[in-house]
């Protein structure tokens, strides 16, 4: 049973993966959007609340720099460098906070909001490291223009699509088991 669940793990892993590949597609063509929306943000969401936290962290810390490898968006430096770091606090977060808390439904919007906190909060952190690395400023004004106010598109799609797709994923398979 223990193999079963691991590999059951594995292959959610890959298929989120692969949808963190494919779903920046969507908005490609026009990069501001896609930017705002952060698609690649969602599987690794989903990732998070399915997978648990370390399947889902790992996802989160590659799926970006996978991306900018084979398909050169986002640059690696330091935008997927930096997103690696924030998609493994997504991962990370959601699982560990879903697995804390009861099972009932709100409590997805608590694990969604408290892991889009933290995990803004360690982008902010890499990329004032990253950016002083290259001698760049990224001060509070920086931080609150790319981590929130740029992202509202993004924050309120995710806030609308992760818990509906938990809640209807959850129940599936709770009736199929």
């Amino acid at each position: 049973m223990k193999t079963q669940s691991k590999i059951y793990k594995m292959v959610l892993s890959a298929m989120f993966l692969a949808l963190a590949m494919v779903l920046p597609f969507l908005t490609g063509q026009i990069p501001q959007i896609g930017k705002a929306l952060s698609p690649m943000h969602i599987p690794v969401f989903l990732a998070g609340f399915f997978v648990g936290p370390v399947y889902a962290a790992i996802l989160g810390f590659v799926a970006p720099l996978l991306r900018a490898v084979m398909f050169g968006m986002p640059a690696l430096f330091p935008n997927a460098t930096a997103m690696a770091f924030e998609l493994c606090a997504y991962g990370l977060f959601s699982g560990l906070i879903y697995k804390a808390l009861p099972t009932k439904k709100i409590y997805i919007y608590v694990t969604l909001i408290s892991s889009m906190l933290l995990g803004r909060l360690v982008w902010g952190a890499v990329m004032f490291f990253l950016m002083g690395i290259g001698k760049a400023e990224f001060g509070i004004e920086k931080f609150l223009a790319g981590g929130f106010i740029n992202a509202v598109p993004g924050i309120i799609l995710h806030i609308a699509l992760v818990p509906i797709i938990v809640m209807a994923l959850r129940s599936y398979t709770i009736k199929n088991q």
